[in-house]
């Protein structure tokens, strides 16, 4: 059995990156949600698994890698019998920014068309699995030894993935998204239904149920099954996703921000807002601008 090698979220604070090692996920250990500032790459070494990222469900096999970009919803199920053995890589976007010589395989458009596109997931070829692997063992290796030099072993190691990884997907741009249907034709419906309403001051469980030929109960139970949440915590992640960016892309007051993403009571946005961020809003937006 591998054993994982984990390493705590950016224990160095002026060197923003953390590698969990050839982890052995078991569903028993996973949380039932993920939605964080870090940016993600998750690479799979072996086994089987479902991972829902935004409203797509996919398949996780050896060899398939995710993209995911910060204040993304998203959550892995490995499979109980053959459970998913994968890497993540966690880091600040302030480690790649956008590439002085207009480059277009810089690390930044990597996550950005994948925020835009919704295209998470990217099978990889073998010989780029070996490359990918070979990568991962020597940043592991850097971070392991910590010899002088080794954060610059490790940025130097994490700019070579993004330009292998853009380099070949840029050549598969033309390919769909490697999504599949996962559950009845009624929750894929909602999903996409909740994408573009999540803001919506009316949006409820009745309202959603009541969309679909299917009773309150049976909704609620195949929607916690299939994504890990309930309707309320899932509309309350994509909101307070939503308040991030806005906080950081934009001056709106605080209360402004609140009601745009659908909070009626602008003490209810604080209170779930520090629940799920650890800070409030004005502090995470002090905190957090681009100096």
């Amino acid at each position: 059995m591998i054993q994982p090698i984990r390493k705590p979220f950016f224990d160095d604070p002026m060197f923003p990156l953390s590698l969990t090692y050839k982890d052995r996920k078991l569903p028993q250990n996973e949380l039932p949600e993920h939605l964080h500032d870090r940016y993600e790459l998750v690479y799979v070494h072996g086994g089987k698994g479902m991972f829902f990222i935004n409203q797509t469900f996919y398949t996780m096999e050896a060899g398939d890698l995710f993209v995911i970009p910060g204040n993304t919803v998203h959550r892995a199920q490995p499979d109980e019998d053959e459970p998913v053995t994968s890497t993540a890589l966690f880091f600040s976007p302030f480690l790649i920014p956008p590439s002085p010589h207009g480059d277009e395989h810089s690390g930044q458009r990597l996550f950005e068309e994948a925020r835009r596109n919704g295209r998470y997931k990217h099978p990889l070829p073998e010989n780029l699995q070996a490359c990918l692997e070979e990568e991962l063992s020597g940043m592991e290796a850097e971070f392991t030894g910590q010899k002088a030099g080794y954060r610059q072993a490790a940025s130097l190691i994490l700019q070579t993935l993004f330009l292998q990884l853009s380099r070949h997907l840029a050549a598969a741009a033309s390919e769909r998204n490697a999504g599949i249907l996962v559950g009845p034709p009624w929750m894929r419906d909602t999903l996409s239904y909740l994408d573009g309403h999540y803001e919506d001051p009316g949006i409820s469980l009745s309202l959603l149920a009541g969309r679909v030929p299917v009773s309150a109960a049976h909704f609620s139970r195949v929607f916690k099954q299939l994504t890990g949440l309930t309707v309320t915590d899932y509309v309350h992640a994509k909101r307070i996703a939503l308040a991030k960016d806005l906080l950081l892309t934009t001056d709106a007051s605080v209360d402004r921000i609140a009601e745009t993403c659908g909070f009626a009571s602008l003490p209810h946005f604080h209170r779930l807002f520090r629940s799920l961020v650890k800070e409030t809003p004005g502090a995470y937006r002090r905190n957090h601008l681009p100096k």
